[in-house]
């Protein structure tokens, strides 16, 4: 879309001429803001909305992926399938997504992820554990749908190293590998090393997706950052949506591609009116925020979703939040370990447990 600002055929801009695809996980990891209790009518009309709005993916399933829906991590108001069918139902172009953790989601989840109309899965796993992605990779090309590898929690390892995890993906079938910052922890300097050296290590052929998280404030500018880096796909979720302080704003993420010159197939202005008269009014009061909480996340490096379960359990306990996220931090936890939380509470509580 050629955009009406001022910046977009300015050939000194940094996108000049780039083709970049956008991919809006407001039905999925936005559902993290709205504690998994999107309904089939909301994702009716956030999908339709994005879809006529011109997003080339749209991603749809409990925040914590398919299966996410359980005692640990949060149940859904409805069934991942329910809301994948009711997306389906009004999606005309863009690709429709679920996102799967190993371990959490299954193959038969997967399965029933297909036969209910999804496009695309992503694949996410630990920045060092690309190895137990490999199964459910083989089994969705077996499906014959595309694949993507999701490297979380991307800020834990130097560049190197990284792109040796996504030639893993890749080399197991990954379609697009992505550089994901899950604790909102990276500055946009650090996301270009990650970028790089994955493109160096996959080559320009390669597609290399960028998910940024807004804990430190710089969700927007790490994503175009990724694109001038090279990356031809980029995440968002509208108004942010998303876990902790949420994600890089799909609309203003959209505004500010347009004003580097970049050429997508979103059309802006109607992505804007979708985030403000639709994601607005059913979730009114659930939007999220940079606050002492989310930004703490990014400062000690904490996965995005550790955040609600660290306020209950300082409330539960009568502890910092803040002291719970700089000691996890600390432990370097991540993903999947959120039963540490309830464990440091407990220490900083001074509570002896019995033997």
């Amino acid at each position: 879309m050629a955009s009406p600002v001022v910046g977009a055929d300015d050939v000194a801009a940094p996108l000049a001429g780039r083709d970049i695809l956008v991919c809006d996980t407001t039905l999925r990891d936005g559902a993290h803001s709205v504690a998994h209790q999107f309904r089939a009518a909301d994702v009716r009309a956030i999908a339709g909305g994005l879809d006529a709005a011109g997003v080339n993916v749209i991603e749809v399933t409990h925040g914590d992926g398919l299966g996410g829906s359980s005692f640990n991590y949060g149940f859904s108001a409805e069934d991942d399938i329910d809301l994948i069918t009711a997306a389906r139902g009004v999606i005309k172009n863009a690709k429709l997504a679920a996102l799967l953790l190993p371990g959490i989601g299954t193959l038969d989840d997967l399965k029933r992820a297909h036969d209910a109309g999804i496009d695309v899965v992503r694949v996410a796993t630990h920045c060092t554990e690309a190895d137990i992605s490999l199964e459910h990779l083989h089994g969705a090309k077996k499906l014959g749908l595309e694949t993507v590898g999701f490297l979380m929690m991307s800020h834990m390892v130097g560049p190197n190293r990284l792109a040796t995890e996504a030639e893993i993906m890749r080399d197991a079938g990954a379609d697009t590998v992505y550089v994901v910052d899950s604790a909102g922890a990276m500055l946009p300097h650090q996301v270009v090393e990650r970028v790089e050296a994955v493109r160096a290590r996959l080559g320009d052929d390669m597609l290399i997706g960028m998910h940024a998280h807004n804990n430190l404030g710089s969700g927007v500018a790490n994503a175009l950052a990724a694109a001038a880096a090279g990356v031809s796909i980029v995440d968002g979720s509208l108004h942010g949506l998303g876990a902790g302080a949420g994600n890089a704003a799909t609309e203003v993420l959209a505004a500010a591609l347009d004003r580097s010159g970049a050429r997508t197939s979103v059309h802006t202005l109607e992505l804007i009116d979708v985030a403000e008269d639709i994601v607005a009014e059913i979730c009114k009061g659930k939007l999220p925020k940079l606050d002492r909480g989310s930004l703490l996340l990014g400062y000690a490096g904490i996965y995005s979703s550790f955040l609600l379960h660290t306020r209950r359990a300082a409330a539960r306990y009568g502890v910092s939040e803040a002291e719970i996220l700089l000691e996890l931090g600390r432990r370097r936890v991540v993903g999947g370990q959120e039963d540490m939380i309830i464990d440091v509470a407990i220490e900083l509580a001074g509570i002896q447990l019995p033997d």
